[in-house]
C-alpha cells in the first residue's frame, strides 16, 4: 500500500512509530509501516491467572470437533498465564473419569480459546509469537473463522489457518484456507519447512496479511504462500470478505495428526507471547 504523503505524512509516521514501539520487546517483529496496531493481548498478568475474559472465550467439550480429536477442552487450568508474559495452553492426560468424549471417557484435556463475540474484524495483519509443543499426535493451531458461522455454517463461513503444526512433522508449518468446495483435506494452502531446528525449539512469529482479494502467509517475516481468488477451484466462492474471529488451541489426536503413541510425552505446552492485529492504513 502507498504511504500517506504531504500533510498526512506526520500522521502516518506517528502510526508507524506506534506500531514499532508495540513490537519493541521482540527484535525484528515490527510489522510493515502500512499497518497500524488495532488490537492485542500481551498476556502480561500474574502467574496462574486466567486469560482476559473481555478478549477471549473458551470452547469446552469432547465431541471430536469435526476431526475425531481425543481431547476434552476445559475452561480452567489448561489455559493460564505464566507470569512471564506468556499464555500457556497445556495438553495433559485426563484424571477425571466423569469427562465424556465421543469415544468414551476422555483420555486428555486441553484448551481452545476464541475471540468470537469479543473481537471480530475484516482484513489486517494477524500475528502471534508462539512456541509450539511437540510429539506424535499433538496439533497446535492459530487460526480464524468467519463470524457468520452460526448463520451459514462451516465451511461457508470461511476458515483461515495462520499456523498449524503436527507432531510427526516437527519442522513444518502449514497455512491453509477452507471454504465451500475447498475444505477439509481439499483445503488450499502451503507449507514452510524450517531447516535449522524443530519449531518447538524456539518461539516463532506466525502471521497472515489479509487484504481484499489476497491472503499472504509468513513465518518470522518470510512469506511462503500467497492466495487470490484466481487460485480457487473453478466456480468456487471467495468467502474472505467479511469479519473473522481468532482461535488458539492444542488438539490431541485426530484424523490428520494421528494418535499419540509411546513416544509422546505429556503434558505438552504451547506458549503464546502475544497476539496482535494490525489494521491496514488507508491509501
Amino acid at each position: 500500500m502507498s504511504r500517506i504523503l504531504s500533510a498526512g505524512f506526520s500522521f502516518a509516521f506517528a502510526l508507524a512509530a506506534f506500531a514499532l514501539a508495540a513490537c519493541a520487546r521482540v527484535p525484528g517483529a515490527a510489522p510493515p509501516t502500512e499497518w497500524a496496531l488495532a488490537w492485542s493481548d500481551e498476556f502480561n498478568g500474574a502467574a496462574g491467572e486466567a486469560v482476559d475474559s473481555t478478549k477471549w472465550v473458551a470452547d469446552t467439550g469432547g465431541h471430536g470437533w469435526g476431526n475425531q480429536e481425543r481431547q476434552y477442552y476445559t475452561a480452567g487450568a489448561n489455559a493460564l498465564l505464566d507470569g512471564g508474559g506468556n499464555l500457556v495452553i497445556t495438553a495433559r492426560v485426563s484424571t477425571d473419569s466423569s469427562r465424556q468424549c465421543w469415544y468414551g471417557v476422555c483420555r486428555y484435556t486441553s484448551a481452545r480459546l476464541k475471540t468470537k463475540g469479543r473481537f471480530e474484524t475484516t482484513y489486517g495483519r494477524f500475528e502471534a509469537r508462539i512456541r509450539v509443543p511437540r510429539g506424535q499426535g499433538i496439533w497446535p493451531a492459530f487460526w480464524m473463522l468467519g463470524a457468520d458461522i452460526d448463520q451459514v455454517g462451516w465451511p461457508q463461513c470461511g476458515e483461515i489457518d495462520v499456523m498449524e503444526n503436527i507432531g510427526r512433522e516437527p519442522n513444518i508449518v502449514h497455512g491453509t484456507v477452507h471454504g465451500p468446495g475447498y475444505s477439509g483435506a481439499n483445503g488450499i494452502g502451503g507449507a514452510y519447512t524450517l531447516a535449522t531446528a524443530p519449531l518447538a525449539d524456539d518461539f516463532h512469529i506466525f502471521a497472515v496479511e489479509w487484504t481484499p482479494g489476497e491472503i499472504r502467509w509468513l513465518i518470522d517475516g518470510t512469506e511462503y504462500r500467497r492466495l487470490t481468488p484466481a487460485g480457487l477451484p473453478a466456480g468456487a466462492a471467495w468467502v474472505f470478505n467479511h469479519p473473522f474471529f481468532m482461535l488458539l488451541n492444542v488438539a490431541v489426536g485426530g484424523a490428520w495428526p494421528g494418535e499419540p503413541d509411546a513416544s509422546t510425552v505429556l503434558p505438552q505446552q504451547m506458549l503464546v507471547d502475544y497476539v496482535r492485529v494490525y489494521r491496514p492504513q488507508r491509501r
